[in-house]
């Protein structure tokens, strides 16, 4: 289905993929960009899941965001909920990464202050690269997880999300792109983590019921710049907001949620 920008300088002919991975591109410093999509009236799901809300423009820039990154990263409840499978990309997407001097594949990362999780589930199982769980020291990984995954532990009772993205960028995962769920987001936004939101914005209402994209503590409002905006034929929206690599905070600089 076309995709155009229509701000700013609406480009009326359809954009391929080449110009749409121009347009989101990697930041020259590390960088955390936050993708989600949502209904009209701010539902994070749909009976639900947020699949539901996901339709063919959104899938192909979620494939793009993915190809883009060094490092995806996800929280144990949205990984075991949406069931995620291993990371993997097409082949036109793995040329591309090779091309830009990147690994192949991005690497999974997945947050998790009790560590329940499966090492048999696919996102681990077939894993194309050796995924990382960033946890507590408190927490006990069930048999077989350090088989398949790196644990890092930061924070003693709950995961130091400023000193678990450093330890990241310090093993070269430095542009991260993170799929949520909403509260991993909103503990990212309460430590001024987030450099970036890419929100779709699916043509429909979902009625009362689901949460929005972020959730847990209330907290200060932050600015986040509007860089472009992209639209489909069928009325899906896909906003890009981030804000200018100067003023992002040092790694590691922001306290822990």
């Amino acid at each position: 289905m076309p995709i155009r920008r229509i701000w700013p300088a609406p480009a009326s002919p359809p954009l391929d993929d080449a110009e749409l991975t121009a347009l989101y591109g990697r930041a020259e410093g590390p960088h955390l960009r936050v993708n989600f999509v949502a209904s009209l009236d701010g539902a994070v799901t749909l009976d639900g899941y947020s699949a539901g809300l996901s339709g063919e423009p959104d899938k192909r820039v979620f494939g793009l965001l993915r190809m883009l990154c060094d490092g995806l990263v996800v929280a144990a409840g949205t990984l075991r909920h949406e069931g995620y499978r291993a990371v993997r990309l097409s082949a036109p997407r793995r040329d591309w990464r090779r091309e830009h001097g990147l690994a192949e594949y991005p690497t999974l990362v997945v947050v998790s202050g009790s560590l329940a999780l499966d090492p048999a589930q696919a996102a681990f199982a077939d894993a194309p690269v050796r995924p990382v769980v960033l946890t507590t020291e408190a927490a006990t990984p069930p048999a077989g997880l350090t088989d398949v995954a790196d644990l890092v532990r930061v924070g003693a009772e709950t995961v130091d999300l400023a000193a678990g993205l450093a330890e990241l960028r310090r093993r070269g995962l430095g542009q991260l792109l993170c799929e949520g769920g909403p509260h991993l987001f909103g503990a990212l936004t309460a430590a001024d983590l987030v450099d970036e939101l890419c929100l779709t914005v699916a043509p429909l209402l979902a009625g009362a019921g689901p949460g929005r994209i972020t959730a847990g503590e209330a907290g200060a409002a932050r600015p986040l710049p509007l860089r472009h905006v992209l639209a489909a034929d069928d009325g899906t929206l896909m906003l890009r907001h981030a804000r200018d690599q100067a003023a992002a905070p040092p790694a590691g600089s922001a306290p822990a949620a």
